[in-house]
């Protein structure tokens, strides 16, 4: 078996070499497609491939139509709106990701990214503290669970809304349901998003929920870009003046927000939720795994396609 590891962004080091080890004792072999910036290099390199691993890399209909012996695609992370899951399905190919391995880094970012608003960019006026403020989780996975736990050091009173989650997971943590994201919008102070790219979910964070929140709020998303409506959330930021957007996804319309919302709106050049030395080598390590188990057992516990 063939297992290609193909990323623009590359794991850390110490990722590979624990990905070799894995992938090597199952008496498969590794092959590093690393920096590569065409997508032909992508489209050669996968042409005898068994497996894949990922992590923002695109596939799409055109990788797999060039890789006829591949069987599964792994993306090493949460999210995964960059395969096309539709055409995996057709050509027999499983997809899985890996859940709750960056949860914790995706958690930190959250608070990193609020305690740098509320204390104004650190630019030495007054700010105000996150403790008594009331934190809206939209969605209850791995990652807003860790929000949640954070949360709670540092005496914030946490929220959640999440239609599939088992009531029972937000006693679990101590959490207060909500029933409608629009409940959510109007009581919370800040508001952390959550929720995968999905066509239900693709530009519903829109001028009607942001309009609803309470004075002063903060929006925060760590999730997808597209769940934001971007030309809403400007107009409607200028018109709310007290409210603030933070995240680690630059909208598409970067600069226009920059000029017309000034310090209001801060994205990080780059997804920055993942970023971290211990998140990707635990998305690294679990996605050889998961190709192991489901070659040598057809374990397909965390498959995201039908």
């Amino acid at each position: 078996m063939k297992i290609l590891v193909a990323t623009q962004k590359p794991f850390a080091s110490v990722a590979v070499e624990g990905i070799r080890e894995i992938v090597e004792k199952a008496g498969f072999e590794l092959i590093l497609l690393e920096k590569y910036t065409e997508k032909s290099e992508l489209l050669e390199a996968v042409k005898d491939a068994n497996a894949i691993i990922i992590r923002s890399d695109k596939i799409d209909a055109e990788v797999m139509d060039a890789a006829p012996e591949l069987k599964i695609i792994v993306r090493a992370g949460a999210g995964f709106d960059n395969v096309d899951l539709q055409a995996a399905t057709q050509h027999g190919i499983v997809v899985m990701n890996t859940p709750g391995q960056n949860s914790n880094a995706v958690a930190e970012l959250v608070f990193g990214l609020l305690l740098f608003t509320v204390r104004n960019h650190y630019n030495g006026k007054s700010g105000t503290e996150l403790m008594g403020k009331k934190l809206g989780l939209l969605a209850f996975g791995n990652v807003p669970q860790n929000v949640a736990r954070v949360a709670k050091g540092f005496g914030m009173e946490v929220y959640a809304y999440d239609a599939y989650c088992p009531q029972e997971i937000f006693v679990q943590h101590g959490v207060i349901q909500v029933n409608s994201a629009e409940e959510l919008f109007r009581i919370c102070d800040v508001v952390s998003l959550h929720i995968p790219s999905t066509p239900e979910t693709k530009n519903s964070i829109n001028a009607k929920l942001i309009a609803s929140m309470r004075p002063n709020a903060i929006l925060v998303n760590t999730a997808r870009q597209d769940v934001i409506n971007e030309s809403e959330l400007i107009s409607i930021l200028q018109e709310r003046t007290d409210l603030r957007y933070i995240s680690d996804l630059q909208l598409a319309a970067d600069k226009e927000a920059c000029e017309k919302l000034g310090d209001r709106y801060f994205a990080t050049p780059k997804k920055m939720g993942a970023q971290t030395a211990e998140a990707n080598i635990n998305a690294g390590l679990a996605a050889a795994n998961q190709i192991v188990d489901f070659f040598k057992d057809g374990v397909t516990r965390f498959q995201v396609n039908k």
